[in-house]
């Protein structure tokens, strides 16, 4: 499984009953938008102890993934931007546009360029925003990765 918590929810719709999807996907939902990190893991306990027995391929590898709750250790207001990724799936659907339109490139080195101009083009453009919730969280972010 994938650490992402949407991406997680993708791969569990696609291993159950397309008549079971929507609720199963929802239930999903309560562990990764609780407020708290102990409402998460009290929300995957009631979820795994509602759905092991019908489906124990897709909750079993949950309670052995170590990075589920990786993103409660971080600031409330960036949770959804870390456990949905979707800032970095937005740009890698970016990048394989753009290259599609080349259809191939003549060496590794000339693909290689294409890429660092589209990271440049991309840094330059959002170079001034910031992401939603990153600001308010600014401040504790750089005490979380203050390097002495």
């Amino acid at each position: 499984y994938q650490t992402c918590c949407v991406h997680l929810s993708r791969t569990i719709a696609h291993k159950v009953r397309v008549s079971d999807r929507a609720e199963i996907c929802e239930d999903f939902k309560s562990v990764y938008r609780a407020e708290s990190l102990e409402m998460g893991q009290q929300a995957l306990h009631s979820f795994i102890e509602k759905w092991k027995s019908k489906y124990p391929k897709v909750t079993k590898p949950l309670l052995n993934n170590p990075y589920l709750f990786t993103f409660y250790r971080f600031p409330k207001s960036i949770w959804r931007s870390i456990y949905s990724t979707n800032l970095i799936e937005s740009f890698n659907k970016q990048i394989k546009k753009y290259s599609k339109r080349k259809e191939q490139f003549p060496n590794e080195e000339s693909l290689e360029r294409f890429l660092v101009s589209q990271f440049d083009q991309y840094n330059q453009r959002f170079a001034t925003r910031c992401h939603i919730g990153f600001d308010q969280a600014r401040a504790e972010l750089q005490m979380m990765f203050k390097t002495n």
